[in-house]
This record gives structure tokens, C-alpha cells and sequence, in this order.
């Protein structure tokens, strides 16, 4: 891997990025205008390392939010956008058809369940929420049932920013709260507590039947994330569950949508997160990896039945048509990596990430503020029983030649599939660290305070 482009120094690399204007004028994530947080400078990406803008470099532990699966640099993605670029780079998708789009459908109707045949391109995880929202309501239309409108989900859950996404996120500790009344009001059952590889906890399911029976002439479709709450503290949970709320939504006449945009595409050891239960999805959501990273894209793939109904709705369409729909140079860059995922390398760089995490993370279980650890496939997780300082911890990160953000009291890592042990026991070895160090603080502030 290059550690640096061999004609920038450092002081020159360091000069490319303005972090003055940034400051001033640039919003970046969950932050601040007034009192911006400290953010680091990147100037480029190979492999699984990140260059910054000091010419360090830090191995990357977060696949760039989920996405970036098979690293930075990929050839075979470069290459399939650069052929696209100089051929579509994009053109309008209403009344017009191209081979990108078309070869990237194939590839998720073919990787999908059976029953999805039906594939919507989004721009974004959020939009592909939306539209799963929108395909629910206008197929109860169809069917003659139009006060089917609301949505049911659980508590601890996220599936975007976007309005109609925001009023099925947590409704007490997400994000979104302080939107109020401005958000659309749902339904929400609490979060299960059953755990993964576990049976059904008895009763896990009752309070979601019981909002069922009591709304299901109102309730359009259920939606969760199957197996893994990824911004509700990395909580994973039984395939029993999920086995139960397919149940429930063919008893009480509710579509069931798998928000997968986090889960799919081989991140947590299942293609996706749904073959663990075996279930099949009305709806699924899907985006970060689908590109690999490279470019914003996202899919809402549903079954027969469900365009029908919303064939057979008064629109008589579906009513949503984003300006860059099935952008060529998006659907290029997806296409080549499904290919790659579809040489079925990822099975055992997944299963080799999982082994080498619950080994060297293992020990973390008693450090004295650590409440949990868990992995579940590329996903390791370090669970503090207090909150977590983000901004300070990522720098304490970097220092240890890592980019691994923290949020809420989790420690977690997501990393491309294609890390090699030693940058994976870098990662680890960092994440211990930390959660020592955060022990040892911890200790001596309850010494004084007792004192």
C-alpha cells in the first residue's frame, strides 16, 4: 500500500485542505456551526488505510460508515466508473432505459430472496426508507384499504434522516426527537430482548401483537432492522424474532419491510441479515455497500404482489421519481461490486474478521467499565456502561494510528473486508486500549468523588 504520493510532501498535503474555511462555513455530520468540533483532514485512501492530511497514516475501521467494503482504490470499480464516465455519466431515467441500470437489477433480483423482483433506485439509505413508506401505502390503496397509513416498528431503531424515516426511528433516545409534532406519529412495540443465537424470550413478541390486533385496520407495515440495531448501541438479537414478526404481519394482514441498508451485503456473516431467520421480506431496503462506497446509490426491491397493489392503486403508478434515478455512473460502480462480492471471496475474509475479533477482543469483557463485547461477523463491538466523548476519543484513535469513531457508549468497528490480520490487530488492539485507558479515568474520578 502507498503511504504517500511520492510528489506531495507533507507540508504541501497538509496545504490542500483549507480547515479555516471549514470551520467557518462547511457542516459536517451531527455537528455544530458555533462551536465546530475538531475534524481531520484526508488526503487519500488505499486499501484499508486512510492518508490524512499530516501525511499520517491510520488504518480505517469504519469502511467509511458501512460502505466501503472491499477498501479504498479498487481497481475493478475504478475501472467500471471511468468506462461509464466517458460513455453515460447520466442521462434521465423517465422514459429512458441503459445497461447499467439493467445489469445492476439483474445482479439484485438474482442475490435477493425469490419473492423481490421488483427493484426501485434511490438515491440514498434514507430515500429507499421513503419509498419502501410509500410503496406500503399505495399498495393498501389497491387493495381497498386506505387507512392502512401508519407505520409499526420497535423501539432502538434508525432508518434515516429524512422525515418519513425520522418518524420510525427511536421515538425517545434517537436523534430526531426534538422534531416534535412536525414528525409523523407511529407505532412502536419495544425492542426485542431476545438475544442473538438465543431462542425467543417468552413474551418478546406480545406488546407488538397486542399494537397489531389493536391498530392492523391502520398499520400499512412493520419495519425493522433484521438482526442488528446499528445506531441503537449495535444490538444484536434472535432470528427467532424476526421469524415470529413475519408471522405476525401475514396474521394480522401487514407488510413486513427490512431495512438491510446497514446489514446487507455480507456485513454481519448472512449476505443479508435475513437468511439467518430465513424469512422473506415484502420490501427491502438497501444502500451503503451496494457501490462499495464509491458513489451514493440505493435500492428498494419488492415482491410481485406488492407492485400490484400499487399498479392497482388510484395513481395507478407509484408516485416517486428522483432527478438522478439510476444514475449509469452509480449503477456502473454497484454492478462491479456485486461482481466482486459475487466471487464469494467475502465468506471467508468475513468469517476470518469474525474469528481474529472475538480472539482479541475477547479479554475487554473485564475492564471494570465495560458492560459487553460482542462480533457478529465484520462488526466488533466494545460496550462502555457510560456515555462516550466522540470528538476526544477519535483523536485518541488517531494518536494509535486508527480511524475508529465512537458513538453513544459503544467502541465499535465495521472494516473492509479485505483487511489483513495485522491492520485488524491494530484496530483491536487500539479499541482495548481505549477502553482501558476510559476505565482507569473512570476509576480515579469515582476514587475522588468518594474521597
Amino acid at each position: 500500500m502507498n503511504n504517500l504520493n511520492s510528489q506531495h510532501s507533507d507540508s504541501t498535503i497538509n496545504s490542500e485542505i483549507d480547515f479555516a474555511f471549514d470551520k467557518q462555513h462547511i457542516w459536517h455530520p451531527y455537528t455544530s456551526m458555533s462551536q465546530a468540533a475538531k475534524v481531520t483532514g484526508v488526503h487519500s485512501a488505499d486499501g484499508c488505510e486512510l492518508t490524512l492530511s499530516d501525511g499520517q497514516v491510520v488504518v480505517d475501521g469504519t469502511s467509511s460508515w458501512w460502505a466501503c467494503i472491499h477498501g479504498y482504490n479498487r481497481p475493478e470499480i475504478i475501472d467500471a466508473m471511468q468506462h461509464q464516465l466517458t460513455t453515460l455519466s447520466h442521462v434521465m431515467f423517465g422514459g429512458i432505459t441503459h445497461a447499467p441500470a439493467i445489469n445492476l437489477c439483474k445482479r439484485l433480483v438474482d442475490m435477493t430472496s425469490p419473492n423481490l423482483t421488483k427493484v426501485f433506485l434511490a438515491d440514498s439509505g434514507s430515500i429507499a426508507v421513503e419509498v419502501a413508506m410509500k410503496m406500503a401505502m399505495q399498495y393498501w390503496q389497491g387493495k381497498n384499504q386506505p387507512l392502512k397509513q401508519q407505520l409499526l416498528t420497535v423501539k432502538r431503531g434508525y432508518h434515516g434522516d429524512t422525515f418519513a424515516a425520522m418518524s420510525v426511528c427511536d421515538p425517545d433516545n434517537g436523534m430526531h426527537t426534538m422534531f416534535g409534532n412536525a414528525v409523523t406519529e407511529q407505532l412502536f412495540a419495544p425492542a426485542p430482548l431476545s438475544g442473538f443465537n438465543q431462542a425467543l424470550v417468552d413474551g418478546d413478541t406480545d406488546a407488538l401483537e397486542a399494537i397489531l390486533k389493536a391498530n392492523h385496520q391502520h398499520i400499512a407495515a412493520l419495519i425493522i432492522e433484521p438482526i442488528m440495531q446499528a445506531a441503537g448501541g449495535m444490538h444484536f438479537y434472535s432470528a427467532d424474532y424476526l421469524v415470529a414478526l413475519r408471522a405476525l404481519c401475514d396474521k394480522y394482514q401487514v407488510l413486513l419491510i427490512l431495512d438491510e441498508i446497514a446489514t446487507g451485503f455480507g456485513r454481519i456473516g448472512k449476505l443479508f441479515a435475513y437468511e439467518y431467520a430465513n424469512i422473506e421480506a415484502d420490501i427491502l431496503c438497501l444502500g451503503k455497500a451496494l457501490t462499495g462506497g464509491y458513489i451514493s446509490l440505493a435500492a428498494t426491491i419488492c415482491s410481485d404482489e406488492v407492485a400490484q397493489g400499487i399498479s392497482d392503486s388510484p395513481a395507478g403508478v407509484f408516485m416517486h421519481g428522483p432527478t438522478f434515478m439510476g444514475n449509469p455512473l452509480a449503477c456502473a460502480a454497484a454492478d462491479a461490486s456485486l461482481a466482486i462480492l459475487q466471487t464469494g471471496k467475502w465468506q471467508q475474509q468475513v468469517s476470518d474478521i469474525e474469528s481474529q475479533m472475538t480472539l482479541e477482543l475477547a479479554e475487554a469483557i473485564h475492564y471494570q467499565h465495560v458492560k459487553d463485547v460482542r462480533v457478529l461477523g465484520t462488526v466488533g463491538v466494545i460496550e462502555m456502561d457510560s456515555a462516550i466523548n466522540t470528538g476526544a476519543l477519535q483523536q485518541a484513535f488517531i494518536q494509535l494510528g486508527v480511524w475508529i469513531r465512537p458513538f453513544g457508549n459503544v467502541i465499535y468497528i465495521t472494516p473492509p473486508y479485505t483487511i489483513n490480520a495485522a491492520q485488524l490487530t491494530k484496530l483491536t488492539t487500539a479499541m482495548k486500549t481505549i477502553a482501558a485507558d476510559m476505565t482507569q479515568e473512570q476509576s480515579s474520578a469515582d476514587t475522588f468523588s468518594n474521597g
